[in-house]
Protein backbone atom coordinates (compact mmCIF):
# COMPACT_ATOMS: atom_id res chain seq x y z
CA UNK A 1 0.00 0.00 0.00
CA UNK A 2 1.54 3.33 -1.19
CA UNK A 3 2.33 6.15 1.44
CA UNK A 4 -0.09 8.13 -0.48
CA UNK A 5 -3.20 6.00 0.53
CA UNK A 6 -1.84 5.42 4.06
CA UNK A 7 -2.02 8.86 4.99
CA UNK A 8 -5.46 9.21 3.11
CA UNK A 9 -7.07 6.56 4.99
CA UNK A 10 -5.38 8.08 8.62
CA UNK A 11 -6.63 10.96 7.50
CA UNK A 12 -10.16 10.11 7.75
CA UNK A 13 -10.09 9.60 11.02
CA UNK A 14 -8.27 12.77 12.05
CA UNK A 15 -10.87 14.90 10.06
CA UNK A 16 -14.29 13.61 12.45
CA UNK A 17 -12.50 15.00 15.75
CA UNK A 18 -12.79 18.66 15.05
CA UNK A 19 -15.65 20.43 13.07
CA UNK A 20 -15.49 23.59 14.50
CA UNK A 21 -15.90 26.90 12.26
CA UNK A 22 -12.55 27.86 10.91
CA UNK A 23 -11.27 31.45 11.71
CA UNK A 24 -9.63 31.34 8.46
CA UNK A 25 -10.23 33.86 5.71
CA UNK A 26 -10.98 32.58 1.94
CA UNK A 27 -7.81 33.82 -0.27
CA UNK A 28 -8.14 36.78 -2.23
CA UNK A 29 -8.71 34.79 -5.66
CA UNK A 30 -11.64 32.18 -4.20
CA UNK A 31 -14.59 32.63 -6.22
CA UNK A 32 -18.00 32.27 -4.90
CA UNK A 33 -21.16 31.14 -7.31
CA UNK A 34 -24.16 30.14 -7.09
CA UNK A 35 -25.83 26.83 -9.49
CA UNK A 36 -28.94 26.17 -11.49
CA UNK A 37 -29.73 23.32 -13.93
CA UNK A 38 -32.08 24.37 -17.66
CA UNK A 39 -34.54 21.50 -17.07
CA UNK A 40 -34.96 22.06 -13.22
CA UNK A 41 -35.88 26.18 -13.45
CA UNK A 42 -36.67 26.92 -17.17
CA UNK A 43 -40.15 25.42 -17.93
CA UNK A 44 -41.00 26.82 -21.44
CA UNK A 45 -40.63 22.96 -22.33
CA UNK A 46 -42.37 23.57 -26.16
CA UNK A 47 -41.81 27.23 -26.56
CA UNK A 48 -39.30 28.75 -28.79
CA UNK A 49 -39.17 25.23 -30.87
CA UNK A 50 -38.14 23.32 -28.30
CA UNK A 51 -37.94 19.60 -28.45
CA UNK A 52 -38.66 17.09 -25.89
CA UNK A 53 -36.03 15.96 -23.51
CA UNK A 54 -35.67 12.55 -22.26
CA UNK A 55 -37.15 14.05 -19.23
CA UNK A 56 -40.18 15.36 -20.96
CA UNK A 57 -40.57 12.27 -22.68
CA UNK A 58 -40.93 10.31 -19.40
CA UNK A 59 -42.49 12.18 -17.38
CA UNK A 60 -45.39 13.34 -19.94
CA UNK A 61 -45.48 9.14 -20.52
CA UNK A 62 -45.47 8.17 -16.80
CA UNK A 63 -46.18 11.01 -14.56
CA UNK A 64 -45.88 8.53 -11.46
CA UNK A 65 -42.16 8.37 -11.84
CA UNK A 66 -42.06 11.85 -9.04
CA UNK A 67 -42.92 11.61 -5.83
CA UNK A 68 -45.77 14.51 -6.79
CA UNK A 69 -46.60 13.41 -10.34
CA UNK A 70 -44.61 16.42 -11.32
CA UNK A 71 -43.13 17.47 -14.43
CA UNK A 72 -40.90 20.47 -15.84
CA UNK A 73 -42.64 22.18 -17.87
CA UNK A 74 -43.62 25.27 -15.83
CA UNK A 75 -40.48 24.96 -13.07
CA UNK A 76 -39.35 27.99 -11.46
CA UNK A 77 -40.36 29.61 -15.15
CA UNK A 78 -37.20 30.97 -15.74
CA UNK A 79 -37.81 30.80 -19.39
CA UNK A 80 -39.73 34.09 -18.72
CA UNK A 81 -38.26 35.09 -15.42
CA UNK A 82 -34.53 34.48 -16.15
CA UNK A 83 -33.86 39.04 -15.57
CA UNK A 84 -35.43 38.74 -12.45
CA UNK A 85 -33.39 35.79 -11.65
CA UNK A 86 -29.72 37.28 -12.53
CA UNK A 87 -31.19 40.57 -10.02
CA UNK A 88 -31.47 37.87 -7.24
CA UNK A 89 -28.02 36.32 -8.71
CA UNK A 90 -26.57 40.21 -8.35
CA UNK A 91 -27.66 40.70 -5.32
CA UNK A 92 -26.92 38.01 -3.59
CA UNK A 93 -22.52 39.44 -4.49
CA UNK A 94 -21.18 36.19 -5.80
CA UNK A 95 -18.54 36.20 -8.42
CA UNK A 96 -20.05 33.44 -11.03
CA UNK A 97 -23.37 31.57 -11.50
CA UNK A 98 -22.66 28.50 -13.18
CA UNK A 99 -25.93 27.59 -15.26
CA UNK A 100 -26.62 24.97 -17.77
CA UNK A 101 -27.65 25.03 -21.79
CA UNK A 102 -30.46 22.88 -22.76
CA UNK A 103 -29.67 20.98 -26.08
CA UNK A 104 -33.33 20.40 -27.07
CA UNK A 105 -33.64 24.24 -27.22
CA UNK A 106 -30.58 24.88 -28.95
CA UNK A 107 -30.65 21.91 -31.19
CA UNK A 108 -34.61 20.82 -31.46
CA UNK A 109 -33.07 17.85 -33.90
CA UNK A 110 -30.54 17.32 -31.88
CA UNK A 111 -28.52 15.68 -35.02
CA UNK A 112 -25.25 16.22 -35.95
CA UNK A 113 -25.54 18.81 -38.64
CA UNK A 114 -29.05 19.73 -37.75
CA UNK A 115 -30.50 23.58 -37.47
CA UNK A 116 -30.32 26.04 -34.87
CA UNK A 117 -33.21 26.89 -32.91
CA UNK A 118 -33.25 31.24 -33.09
CA UNK A 119 -35.24 31.56 -30.47
CA UNK A 120 -32.89 29.46 -28.24
CA UNK A 121 -29.77 31.02 -29.65
CA UNK A 122 -30.83 34.19 -28.32
CA UNK A 123 -32.64 33.15 -24.91
CA UNK A 124 -28.90 32.19 -24.05
CA UNK A 125 -27.48 34.87 -25.92
CA UNK A 126 -29.48 37.12 -23.46
CA UNK A 127 -28.91 35.69 -20.44
CA UNK A 128 -25.41 35.59 -20.82
CA UNK A 129 -25.04 39.53 -21.78
CA UNK A 130 -27.16 40.66 -19.00
CA UNK A 131 -24.89 38.23 -16.66
CA UNK A 132 -21.54 40.51 -18.16
CA UNK A 133 -23.62 43.54 -17.56
CA UNK A 134 -23.72 42.91 -14.06
CA UNK A 135 -20.44 41.94 -13.58
CA UNK A 136 -21.61 38.28 -13.18
CA UNK A 137 -19.04 35.61 -14.68
CA UNK A 138 -21.01 32.76 -16.35
CA UNK A 139 -19.93 29.20 -15.77
CA UNK A 140 -21.46 27.27 -18.72
CA UNK A 141 -22.61 23.69 -18.07
CA UNK A 142 -23.07 22.12 -21.75
CA UNK A 143 -25.10 19.07 -20.13
CA UNK A 144 -26.50 18.59 -17.19
CA UNK A 145 -28.90 15.15 -17.79
CA UNK A 146 -31.30 15.92 -20.76
CA UNK A 147 -30.23 14.43 -23.51
CA UNK A 148 -32.53 14.99 -26.25
CA UNK A 149 -35.32 12.07 -26.81
CA UNK A 150 -34.57 12.10 -30.80
CA UNK A 151 -31.11 11.31 -29.57
CA UNK A 152 -32.53 8.61 -26.81
CA UNK A 153 -34.61 7.30 -29.46
CA UNK A 154 -31.11 5.98 -30.98
CA UNK A 155 -29.87 4.56 -27.52
CA UNK A 156 -28.60 7.67 -25.91
CA UNK A 157 -25.49 7.55 -24.62
CA UNK A 158 -25.03 3.67 -24.95
CA UNK A 159 -25.10 4.34 -28.87
CA UNK A 160 -21.39 5.78 -30.03
CA UNK A 161 -22.73 7.83 -32.27
CA UNK A 162 -23.61 10.32 -29.94
CA UNK A 163 -19.99 11.17 -29.90
CA UNK A 164 -20.51 13.08 -32.71
CA UNK A 165 -23.67 14.78 -32.23
CA UNK A 166 -22.59 16.07 -28.73
CA UNK A 167 -18.92 17.15 -30.04
CA UNK A 168 -21.69 19.44 -32.82
CA UNK A 169 -23.63 20.87 -30.32
CA UNK A 170 -20.51 21.27 -27.98
CA UNK A 171 -18.93 23.55 -30.97
CA UNK A 172 -21.94 25.94 -31.28
CA UNK A 173 -21.66 26.40 -27.79
CA UNK A 174 -17.95 27.40 -28.54
CA UNK A 175 -19.06 29.28 -32.07
CA UNK A 176 -22.22 31.26 -30.11
CA UNK A 177 -20.62 32.28 -26.70
CA UNK A 178 -17.28 31.49 -26.33
CA UNK A 179 -16.42 35.11 -27.25
CA UNK A 180 -17.82 35.67 -23.60
CA UNK A 181 -18.12 32.43 -21.56
CA UNK A 182 -14.03 31.59 -20.62
CA UNK A 183 -15.92 28.37 -18.31
CA UNK A 184 -17.10 25.56 -19.95
CA UNK A 185 -18.35 21.97 -18.12
CA UNK A 186 -18.55 19.08 -20.35
CA UNK A 187 -20.73 17.30 -18.39
CA UNK A 188 -21.99 17.08 -15.12
CA UNK A 189 -21.93 13.91 -13.13
CA UNK A 190 -21.44 11.27 -15.28
CA UNK A 191 -22.32 8.97 -11.90
CA UNK A 192 -25.81 10.15 -12.28
CA UNK A 193 -26.12 10.11 -15.79
CA UNK A 194 -24.78 6.33 -16.33
CA UNK A 195 -25.70 4.60 -13.06
CA UNK A 196 -28.88 6.06 -12.44
CA UNK A 197 -29.88 6.64 -16.03
CA UNK A 198 -28.63 3.54 -17.39
CA UNK A 199 -28.45 0.91 -14.44
CA UNK A 200 -31.23 1.37 -11.69
CA UNK A 201 -33.69 3.51 -13.40
CA UNK A 202 -33.76 6.14 -10.58
CA UNK A 203 -33.28 9.00 -13.48
CA UNK A 204 -33.89 9.49 -16.78
CA UNK A 205 -34.28 7.74 -19.31
CA UNK A 206 -34.92 5.38 -16.25
CA UNK A 207 -33.17 1.87 -17.82
CA UNK A 208 -32.01 -0.92 -16.00
CA UNK A 209 -29.22 -2.34 -17.43
CA UNK A 210 -26.98 -3.19 -14.49
CA UNK A 211 -23.15 -3.63 -15.01
CA UNK A 212 -23.26 -2.96 -18.84
CA UNK A 213 -25.13 -0.25 -19.36
CA UNK A 214 -23.93 2.20 -16.98
CA UNK A 215 -19.90 0.99 -17.89
CA UNK A 216 -20.77 1.67 -22.16
CA UNK A 217 -22.55 5.33 -21.01
CA UNK A 218 -19.50 6.40 -19.31
CA UNK A 219 -17.21 5.30 -21.87
CA UNK A 220 -18.92 7.22 -24.36
CA UNK A 221 -19.08 10.02 -22.37
CA UNK A 222 -15.55 10.28 -21.45
CA UNK A 223 -14.71 9.82 -25.39
CA UNK A 224 -16.88 13.13 -26.01
CA UNK A 225 -15.47 15.29 -22.59
CA UNK A 226 -11.70 14.02 -23.95
CA UNK A 227 -12.59 14.47 -27.60
CA UNK A 228 -14.61 18.04 -26.81
CA UNK A 229 -12.11 18.80 -24.81
CA UNK A 230 -9.32 18.65 -27.20
CA UNK A 231 -11.27 20.52 -30.10
CA UNK A 232 -11.59 23.24 -27.77
CA UNK A 233 -7.90 23.50 -26.81
CA UNK A 234 -6.75 23.52 -30.76
CA UNK A 235 -9.34 25.50 -32.51
CA UNK A 236 -10.57 27.89 -29.91
CA UNK A 237 -8.49 28.53 -26.81
CA UNK A 238 -6.15 30.36 -28.48
CA UNK A 239 -8.49 32.93 -29.90
CA UNK A 240 -11.46 32.46 -26.72
CA UNK A 241 -8.98 32.40 -23.89
CA UNK A 242 -10.98 30.17 -21.96
CA UNK A 243 -11.46 27.31 -19.58
CA UNK A 244 -13.13 23.15 -19.72
CA UNK A 245 -13.78 21.20 -17.14
CA UNK A 246 -15.57 18.38 -16.03
CA UNK A 247 -17.80 17.98 -13.21
CA UNK A 248 -17.79 14.77 -11.05
CA UNK A 249 -19.99 14.06 -8.19
CA UNK A 250 -18.91 12.22 -5.22
CA UNK A 251 -20.08 11.17 -1.57
CA UNK A 252 -17.15 10.32 0.42
CA UNK A 253 -16.54 6.83 1.36
CA UNK A 254 -14.89 6.39 4.76
CA UNK A 255 -14.39 3.48 6.68
CA UNK A 256 -16.82 1.99 9.15
CA UNK A 257 -14.15 1.06 11.58
CA UNK A 258 -10.17 1.34 12.10
CA UNK A 259 -9.73 -2.45 10.72
CA UNK A 260 -7.38 -2.82 8.13
CA UNK A 261 -10.78 -4.83 6.10
CA UNK A 262 -13.18 -1.43 6.67
CA UNK A 263 -9.69 0.80 5.47
CA UNK A 264 -9.36 -1.35 2.05
CA UNK A 265 -13.02 -1.06 1.92
CA UNK A 266 -13.19 2.53 1.74
CA UNK A 267 -10.43 2.47 -0.70
CA UNK A 268 -12.18 0.27 -2.87
CA UNK A 269 -15.45 2.44 -2.57
CA UNK A 270 -13.23 5.58 -3.63
CA UNK A 271 -11.50 3.73 -6.68
CA UNK A 272 -15.42 2.87 -7.71
CA UNK A 273 -17.36 5.90 -6.87
CA UNK A 274 -14.83 8.22 -8.12
CA UNK A 275 -11.90 6.60 -9.92
CA UNK A 276 -14.00 5.51 -12.52
CA UNK A 277 -14.60 8.65 -13.35
CA UNK A 278 -11.82 10.63 -12.88
CA UNK A 279 -9.16 8.43 -13.38
CA UNK A 280 -9.86 8.02 -17.14
CA UNK A 281 -8.89 12.35 -17.21
CA UNK A 282 -6.29 12.57 -14.46
CA UNK A 283 -4.18 9.40 -15.05
CA UNK A 284 -5.26 8.04 -18.59
CA UNK A 285 -7.68 4.59 -17.65
CA UNK A 286 -9.61 3.56 -15.63
CA UNK A 287 -8.40 2.90 -12.14
CA UNK A 288 -6.17 -0.90 -11.78
CA UNK A 289 -8.78 -1.86 -9.26
CA UNK A 290 -11.92 -1.41 -11.34
CA UNK A 291 -9.95 -3.22 -14.47
CA UNK A 292 -8.88 -6.50 -12.45
CA UNK A 293 -12.06 -7.00 -10.48
CA UNK A 294 -14.76 -6.46 -13.33
CA UNK A 295 -12.68 -8.50 -15.81
CA UNK A 296 -12.38 -11.11 -13.13
CA UNK A 297 -15.71 -11.17 -12.28
CA UNK A 298 -17.14 -10.98 -16.19
CA UNK A 299 -15.31 -14.02 -16.82
CA UNK A 300 -17.01 -15.98 -13.73
CA UNK A 301 -20.19 -14.90 -15.12
CA UNK A 302 -19.90 -16.09 -18.45
CA UNK A 303 -19.33 -12.99 -20.28
CA UNK A 304 -16.83 -13.20 -23.03
CA UNK A 305 -14.71 -10.00 -22.80
CA UNK A 306 -14.75 -7.51 -19.87
CA UNK A 307 -18.11 -5.45 -19.20
CA UNK A 308 -16.02 -2.70 -18.68
CA UNK A 309 -15.08 -1.53 -22.19
CA UNK A 310 -11.54 -0.73 -22.89
CA UNK A 311 -10.20 2.45 -24.43
CA UNK A 312 -7.92 2.52 -27.58
CA UNK A 313 -4.46 3.71 -26.99
CA UNK A 314 -5.48 7.02 -29.42
CA UNK A 315 -8.52 7.26 -26.53
CA UNK A 316 -6.21 7.31 -23.49
CA UNK A 317 -3.75 9.99 -25.10
CA UNK A 318 -6.93 12.06 -26.11
CA UNK A 319 -8.71 12.00 -22.21
CA UNK A 320 -5.11 11.94 -20.36
CA UNK A 321 -4.81 15.46 -19.09
CA UNK A 322 -8.08 17.14 -20.45
CA UNK A 323 -8.84 19.41 -17.89
CA UNK A 324 -8.27 22.91 -17.25
CA UNK A 325 -9.76 22.92 -13.49
CA UNK A 326 -12.21 20.02 -12.35
CA UNK A 327 -15.76 20.60 -11.07
CA UNK A 328 -16.61 18.77 -7.98
CA UNK A 329 -20.19 18.02 -6.30
CA UNK A 330 -19.92 16.72 -2.94
CA UNK A 331 -22.93 17.05 -0.50
CA UNK A 332 -22.41 14.20 1.96
CA UNK A 333 -20.20 11.12 2.84
CA UNK A 334 -21.31 7.14 3.60
CA UNK A 335 -19.05 4.41 5.86
CA UNK A 336 -18.00 1.64 4.31
CA UNK A 337 -17.42 -2.12 4.73
CA UNK A 338 -17.56 -5.43 2.60
CA UNK A 339 -20.66 -7.08 2.42
CA UNK A 340 -24.19 -6.23 0.77
CA UNK A 341 -26.81 -7.83 -1.57
CA UNK A 342 -26.48 -6.58 -5.12
CA UNK A 343 -27.94 -7.53 -8.72
CA UNK A 344 -25.09 -9.92 -10.19
CA UNK A 345 -24.20 -8.63 -12.55
CA UNK A 346 -24.25 -4.65 -11.15
CA UNK A 347 -21.75 -2.11 -10.43
CA UNK A 348 -22.43 -2.15 -6.60
CA UNK A 349 -22.02 -5.84 -6.98
CA UNK A 350 -18.26 -5.34 -8.54
CA UNK A 351 -17.45 -2.97 -5.85
CA UNK A 352 -18.86 -5.32 -3.21
CA UNK A 353 -19.09 -2.91 -0.27
CA UNK A 354 -22.22 -1.56 1.57
CA UNK A 355 -22.95 1.82 3.20
CA UNK A 356 -23.66 2.95 6.01
CA UNK A 357 -24.23 5.93 8.59
CA UNK A 358 -23.43 7.06 11.97
CA UNK A 359 -27.03 7.63 13.91
CA UNK A 360 -25.26 11.10 15.05
CA UNK A 361 -25.33 11.99 11.89
CA UNK A 362 -28.06 15.03 11.30
CA UNK A 363 -30.67 13.92 8.94
CA UNK A 364 -31.94 16.27 5.99
CA UNK A 365 -35.01 15.71 4.21
CA UNK A 366 -33.23 13.79 1.79
CA UNK A 367 -32.80 9.98 2.28
CA UNK A 368 -29.51 9.57 0.67
CA UNK A 369 -28.10 13.12 2.48
CA UNK A 370 -26.69 13.85 5.88
CA UNK A 371 -24.79 16.48 7.62
CA UNK A 372 -21.09 15.45 7.72
CA UNK A 373 -18.82 17.85 6.99
CA UNK A 374 -15.66 16.63 7.76
CA UNK A 375 -16.16 14.39 4.62
CA UNK A 376 -15.63 17.52 2.21
CA UNK A 377 -12.59 17.58 3.31
CA UNK A 378 -11.58 14.25 3.22
CA UNK A 379 -13.00 14.22 -0.28
CA UNK A 380 -10.47 17.37 -1.21
CA UNK A 381 -7.24 16.03 0.29
CA UNK A 382 -8.17 12.38 -1.40
CA UNK A 383 -7.81 14.18 -4.60
CA UNK A 384 -4.94 16.24 -3.68
CA UNK A 385 -2.64 13.07 -2.94
CA UNK A 386 -4.48 10.78 -5.79
CA UNK A 387 -4.03 13.39 -8.43
CA UNK A 388 -1.44 15.82 -7.99
CA UNK A 389 -3.16 18.75 -6.38
CA UNK A 390 -5.48 19.76 -9.53
CA UNK A 391 -7.33 22.59 -9.34
CA UNK A 392 -10.72 21.84 -7.88
CA UNK A 393 -13.73 23.90 -8.24
CA UNK A 394 -16.71 22.99 -6.11
CA UNK A 395 -19.87 22.99 -8.32
CA UNK A 396 -22.26 22.21 -5.66
CA UNK A 397 -23.37 21.59 -2.07
CA UNK A 398 -26.47 21.80 -1.15
CA UNK A 399 -29.01 21.16 1.89
CA UNK A 400 -32.22 19.88 1.64
CA UNK A 401 -35.56 20.65 3.23
CA UNK A 402 -39.55 21.02 2.74
CA UNK A 403 -41.62 23.58 2.94
CA UNK A 404 -41.63 26.92 2.82
CA UNK A 405 -39.31 27.22 5.83
CA UNK A 406 -37.89 30.94 5.38
CA UNK A 407 -35.50 30.14 8.22
CA UNK A 408 -33.43 27.62 7.38
CA UNK A 409 -31.04 27.60 10.33
CA UNK A 410 -30.41 23.93 9.19
CA UNK A 411 -29.04 24.80 6.03
CA UNK A 412 -26.92 27.96 7.34
CA UNK A 413 -25.10 25.08 9.53
CA UNK A 414 -24.83 22.96 6.92
CA UNK A 415 -23.19 25.48 4.64
CA UNK A 416 -21.06 27.01 7.56
CA UNK A 417 -19.81 23.78 7.81
CA UNK A 418 -18.68 22.49 5.07
CA UNK A 419 -16.86 25.57 3.92
CA UNK A 420 -14.80 25.72 7.36
CA UNK A 421 -13.93 22.49 6.37
CA UNK A 422 -12.65 23.96 2.64
CA UNK A 423 -10.54 25.90 4.67
CA UNK A 424 -8.78 23.85 6.52
CA UNK A 425 -8.19 21.98 3.44
CA UNK A 426 -6.63 25.17 2.07
CA UNK A 427 -4.46 25.80 4.68
CA UNK A 428 -4.40 22.76 6.61
CA UNK A 429 -3.55 20.55 4.03
CA UNK A 430 -2.43 22.75 0.77
CA UNK A 431 -5.42 21.54 -1.37
CA UNK A 432 -5.83 23.63 -4.81
CA UNK A 433 -9.42 24.57 -3.98
CA UNK A 434 -10.45 27.80 -6.36
CA UNK A 435 -13.99 28.46 -5.70
CA UNK A 436 -17.45 27.15 -4.11
CA UNK A 437 -20.69 27.04 -5.63
CA UNK A 438 -24.06 27.05 -3.55
CA UNK A 439 -26.91 24.28 -4.76
CA UNK A 440 -28.88 26.09 -5.47
CA UNK A 441 -30.21 29.58 -6.19
CA UNK A 442 -33.89 28.38 -6.09
CA UNK A 443 -36.30 25.84 -5.04
CA UNK A 444 -36.39 23.87 -8.57
CA UNK A 445 -37.50 20.72 -9.97
CA UNK A 446 -35.64 17.79 -8.04
CA UNK A 447 -35.88 15.06 -10.50
CA UNK A 448 -38.08 12.14 -8.94
CA UNK A 449 -38.42 14.18 -6.11
CA UNK A 450 -40.26 16.56 -8.20
CA UNK A 451 -41.41 20.06 -6.27
CA UNK A 452 -40.97 18.22 -2.80
CA UNK A 453 -37.45 19.08 -2.02
CA UNK A 454 -36.34 22.23 -1.25
CA UNK A 455 -32.39 23.12 -2.11
CA UNK A 456 -32.92 26.64 -2.94
CA UNK A 457 -31.07 29.18 -0.98
CA UNK A 458 -34.61 31.31 -2.61
CA UNK A 459 -37.91 29.98 -1.48
CA UNK A 460 -40.30 29.61 -4.94
CA UNK A 461 -43.82 29.34 -4.45
CA UNK A 462 -44.93 27.30 -6.88
CA UNK A 463 -48.80 27.39 -6.09
CA UNK A 464 -48.25 30.96 -7.39
CA UNK A 465 -48.87 31.38 -11.04
CA UNK A 466 -45.72 34.18 -10.74
CA UNK A 467 -43.77 31.46 -9.22
CA UNK A 468 -43.02 34.11 -6.55
CA UNK A 469 -39.42 34.00 -5.49
CA UNK A 470 -38.58 34.79 -1.40
CA UNK A 471 -34.97 34.41 -0.34
CA UNK A 472 -33.99 32.97 2.82
CA UNK A 473 -32.17 33.47 6.18
CA UNK A 474 -29.51 31.21 3.99
CA UNK A 475 -29.47 33.42 1.10
CA UNK A 476 -28.82 36.64 3.49
CA UNK A 477 -25.81 34.55 5.30
CA UNK A 478 -24.15 33.31 2.30
CA UNK A 479 -24.12 37.23 0.82
CA UNK A 480 -22.54 37.67 3.75
CA UNK A 481 -19.26 35.12 3.73
CA UNK A 482 -19.38 35.93 -0.05
CA UNK A 483 -19.13 39.83 0.59
CA UNK A 484 -16.28 39.01 3.59
CA UNK A 485 -14.89 36.08 2.56
CA UNK A 486 -15.07 34.85 6.17
CA UNK A 487 -17.57 32.35 8.27
CA UNK A 488 -17.04 35.03 11.35
CA UNK A 489 -20.07 36.90 10.22
CA UNK A 490 -21.72 37.40 13.05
Amino acid sequence: MSMTVIHSIAFLFLTAVSCEVSNYSFPENFQFGVATASYQIEGGWNEGGRSESIWDYNLHQNPNLTDDKSNGDIACDSYHKWKEDIEIVKNLGVDFYRLSISWSRILPSALKGSELSTEGVIYYNNIIDELIANNIVPYVTIFHWDTPQVLEFKGGWLNETVIEDYIYYARILFELYGDRVKHWITFNEPHQICEQGYATAEKAPFKTLQGTGDYLCYHHVAIAHGKIYRIYEEEYKPTQKGQVGITIDCVFGAPKTDTEEDKQAAIDYMEFQYGWFAHPILSGNYPPLMIEKIGELSRREGFPKSRLPEFTQDEIKIINGSFDFLGLNHYTTVLCSYGGNYPVPSHRNDLGTIDSIDPSWKPSAADWLWEVPWGLRGLLVYIKDHYNNPPVLITENGWANRGRYIHDVDRINYMKGYLSEVLKAIYDDGCNVIGYTAWSLLDNFEWTYGYTMKFGLVYVDFESENRTRTPRDSYEIYKKIVATKSLQIY
